[in-house]
């Protein structure tokens, strides 16, 4: 059974864009287009990978790392940041959050193998 991926951003491109790569690679991905939609999808089903972005409307990606962290079967669940924000103070506060990757957008499948390959080794 493939890895279960959710990707979550506010711009449907995006999550296109994304979808159709991972899904490429073999792992099933579903989709929420903000942080409140995506912790309801949490609640519902385990998912192996999160990638978020960060500026979203009703709840941003920091909030929705927080919020994932004290989830039941969360709080392990590698979280990759795909954003265009870039400043340190952003990627530490991610960090401390417990988020596990960070990719700056726009969104490259060449960067996302080698973070794929560190947050989920074993493939899809």
């Amino acid at each position: 059974m493939p890895k279960h991926v959710l990707v979550v951003d506010d711009s449907v491109v995006i999550r296109q864009v994304v979808r159709a790569d991972l899904s490429q690679r073999g792992y099933a991905v579903d989709e929420a287009a903000g942080g409140r939609s995506a912790l309801e999808k949490a609640r519902q089903a385990q998912y192996d990978l999160i990638v978020t972005d960060q500026n979203m409307p009703g709840m941003d990606g920091l909030t929705l790392v927080k919020a994932l962290r004290e989830l039941p079967g969360y709080e392990k669940t590698p979280v990759l940041v795909l954003t265009t924000e870039t400043s340190n103070e952003m990627k530490a506060a991610f960090r401390n959050a417990g988020a596990t990757g960070w990719m700056s957008k726009p969104y490259a499948p060449e960067r996302m193998t080698p973070a794929l390959a560190k947050m989920m080794p074993d493939g899809p």
